[in-house]
């Protein structure tokens, strides 16, 4: 993926990420207090204790410890994963790969808010900040032990541990 940081109206910075760009409050005791644009509409308003936009590469990392799910790396889309929502209706979503979003701190924001990309890069954002995130146009090879879906099916379960349990005993046993 690749994301802007837009201050005072202008690019400070752009960065290309594997994994996820994750916006949150830092050491602010206040909420996180964000406004969310797809393509320019509005989305919703992010309060809690941050936002994690992630490629599907990152849906097994931070995004899948804040409750958002795991996608194949072969499926085109940026997941949209909120941390701690204060709102029990706010569940992720999976946007289309060939959307802008804009991750906005509004003008009235009381505290600033933080910005990482893969975990480094650390930005501080204040009121009417915006980072504007994409999939990028240069995609990023892989190598594959023997195709992609055995490979990443293979990793989500031995690397993760995904539904292993020990099956129950069959009838009679």
């Amino acid at each position: 993926g690749a994301a802007a940081t837009w201050e005072d109206g202008h690019c400070s910075s752009e960065k290309v990420v594997l994994n996820e760009v994750v916006i949150d409050r830092g050491a602010s005791p206040f909420l996180t207090n964000l406004e969310a644009f797809c393509d320019g509409t509005f989305v919703t308003h992010v309060q809690g204790d941050g936002l994690i936009v992630a490629t599907p590469t990152g849906s097994t990392a931070y995004n899948l410890a804040s409750g958002g799910s795991m996608v194949h790396p072969q499926v085109p889309g940026i997941l949209f994963t909120p941390i701690c929502p204060h709102s029990l209706s706010f569940r992720p979503l999976v946007f289309p790969d060939h959307v802008q979003l804009c991750v906005q701190v509004p003008s009235d924001s009381r505290a600033q808010m933080w910005c990482s990309f893969d975990g480094k890069d650390r930005q501080e954002l204040n009121a009417g900040d915006a980072v504007i995130i994409r999939m990028s146009q240069w995609p990023i090879p892989t190598v594959c032990s023997r195709d992609p879906s055995r490979d990443w099916f293979m990793g989500v379960r031995e690397g993760l541990h995904w539904n292993l349990r020990r099956m129950q005993a069959g009838a009679g046993q």
